[in-house]
């Protein structure tokens, strides 16, 4: 199986901290096999910061599962950070868009099993020029680019017990209003009922659409209902 690509997220965040941390309890948490796309210097370095003993490995993505055992593997990018902790500075949203793209393009090449976002600083994005909303949007425009398919990017926030999935995302309270639609609901449920059959194979999935101010909720069953098919 292939290996998890980890963004690094904000070089001035929390993302850089909790990668080499996760290395570190991999078998505590039986972690399966991942790299970070990011600076190798860099990392070397907070681990330093930290206190950490982690080594770092230079990988590819098809080497990174090799050495994951024995050192954290880092593929590397194009940018190179120099953020201290707290302090985002000119590096910060150049390293943490190019972690992401490299990420996107890995497993949209087959080289990794599925991209793992860290936290990003969406107003240090914003002020580089960053034009996506956040992290959602900018993967499906990462797809477009790509495949040259325009897909509706879906957030899904799941635990075993609830699956939520916002109809909007990423927008000012004033602007839901023009966005939202029952269009938007029904091709955002058919998305969903879809997905949970396919990849959490949920024979029967049920939706509860949760509408208005007094958080009144309606059941769907997808299979009895237009909206899963």
């Amino acid at each position: 199986m292939q290996p998890l690509a980890l963004t690094l997220g904000e070089p001035a965040g929390i993302g850089p901290d909790l990668a080499l941390a996760v290395w570190q309890r991999r078998a505590e948490y039986d972690i399966p096999a991942f790299y970070v796309t990011g600076d190798h210097a860099f990392l070397r370095r907070r681990a330093e910061q930290l206190g950490l003993k982690v080594p770092i490995a230079d990988v590819t993505p098809g080497t990174a599962a090799k050495a994951f055992s024995a050192a954290l593997p880092v593929v590397a990018i194009d940018e190179k950070a120099g953020a201290p902790p707290g302090r985002p500075d000119r590096s910060s949203a150049p390293v943490a868009i190019a972690s992401i793209r490299r990420a996107v393009a890995d497993v949209m090449a087959g080289d990794a099993a599925a991209v793992v976002t860290n936290p990003i600083a969406k107003n240090v994005l914003y002020k580089s020029g960053f034009a996506e909303p956040g992290h959602t949007e900018f993967l499906a425009k990462l797809v477009q680019e790509t495949t040259g398919r325009t897909l509706r990017p879906v957030m899904l926030l799941w635990a075993p017990e609830l699956a939520v999935v916002p109809v909007t995302i990423h927008l000012p309270l004033r602007e839901i209003f023009d966005q939202l639609s029952a269009e938007l609901i029904v091709e955002t449920g058919r998305i969903v009922a879809h997905d949970l059959r396919t990849r959490f194979r949920i024979a029967r999935p049920r939706l509860a659409i949760e509408y208005g101010r007094f958080l009144r909720a309606r059941v769907c069953d997808p299979a009895r209902t237009r909206l899963g098919h």
